[in-house]
């Protein structure tokens, strides 16, 4: 990421973003520093009996998206990048786990290759929105950030010193990191970050103080703003979790910035604004980073994709 691209050419790539629910695709023109998308796709991912039976249904629903967006390009498609959730590792082509999907150990580089026919790059999709934000969103400019999504769950792309640290698919599991509070999490451990502070946690906890169901964590933050008392409760309570496990961050890697994605950042402010405050208030000698919210949406992973196959083709 940090090599001379004074000299680059315009790419033709497809991307796509699987995701638990939905898969995103777009056919995409462009650099390693700029890129367009020109056609847009969406599907609901397909799931099958068990997680290898998902994991070989999802490349092929991903080799009729390819097919599709290529058919309509004008000119060449040169190759495809792959995003999944879950453990990735990018460098064995590996989609390791998915507690969603099922998968585990699935081979999953090989696999599209051989369906696709073209080069791909396959990766993350957390890792890859944030390698978007990096380089043309709300991290441009920086060397050291973390880019985290709050969604379902929580995790986080770290750049350091200019470069995506993967650590073999497992880096940036904040959403894991025990800050003490001793609610269960769905990854068997108690006390995880996001078994509180996830939008899907912030929805849960507060339809289970109230008894009111919400369509969302954005809901919450409706009537936090209208002062209602259990929203309050469920907010602090989620801020002050969020801010425990930035603190560690910023102990660990002094990023320069944390930028905020996902759901429950279209909170802004409501969210930002306590978030900012509690962690002037934990820490001690640690800087705080500053906190900016994501630019681009949930076009970052498909983008992210792009730029990731549009490296593989400027590879010497």
């Amino acid at each position: 990421m940090t090599e001379d691209r004074s000299v680059e050419r315009t790419r033709q790539v497809v991307a796509v973003d699987v995701g638990g629910t939905e898969t995103k695709a777009a056919l995409v023109a462009g650099t390693a520093r700029s890129v367009t998308a020109l056609a847009h796709r969406r599907r609901r991912t397909p799931r099958a009996g068990d997680g290898e039976a998902t994991a070989k249904a999802v490349v092929g629903a991903v080799g009729e998206l390819v097919d599709e967006l290529a058919g309509a390009a004008d000119g060449p498609v040169e190759a495809a990048g792959v995003v999944l959730p879950g453990v990735v590792d990018d460098r064995r082509g590996v989609g390791v786990f998915s507690a969603n999907l099922g998968w585990r150990e699935f081979p999953f580089a090989g696999e599209l290759r051989g369906r696709l026919g073209l080069p791909v790059a396959f990766g993350h999709d957390v890792r890859a929105g944030g390698l978007a934000e990096y380089r043309l969103g709300a991290a441009r400019g920086l060397t050291d950030a973390v880019v985290m999504p709050i969604g379902t769950g929580i995790a986080a792309a770290l750049v350091v010193g200019g470069r995506l640290h993967s650590g073999g698919g497992r880096a940036g599991e904040i959403g894991h990191v025990d800050v003490g509070h001793g609610e269960p999490c769905g990854c068997g451990q108690r006390g995880c970050v996001e078994a509180v502070a996830s939008s899907a946690a912030i929805a849960r906890r507060y339809t289970e103080r109230t008894g009111r169901p919400v369509r969302g964590a954005v809901d919450v933050a409706g009537a936090v703003r209208s002062g209602d008392a259990d929203a309050l409760t469920v907010w602090r309570d989620a801020v002050d979790a969020l801010a425990r496990g930035l603190l560690l961050v910023a102990t660990l890697l002094d990023p320069q910035a944390v930028v905020l994605g996902g759901g429950l950042a279209l909170a802004g402010e409501t969210l930002v604004a306590p978030l900012r405050a509690r962690l002037d208030e934990l820490a001690t000698f640690q800087r705080r980073p500053e906190i900016r919210l994501a630019e681009l949406g949930d076009e970052a992973g498909c983008l992210g994709a792009a730029l990731l196959a549009i490296d593989l083709l400027e590879r010497p």
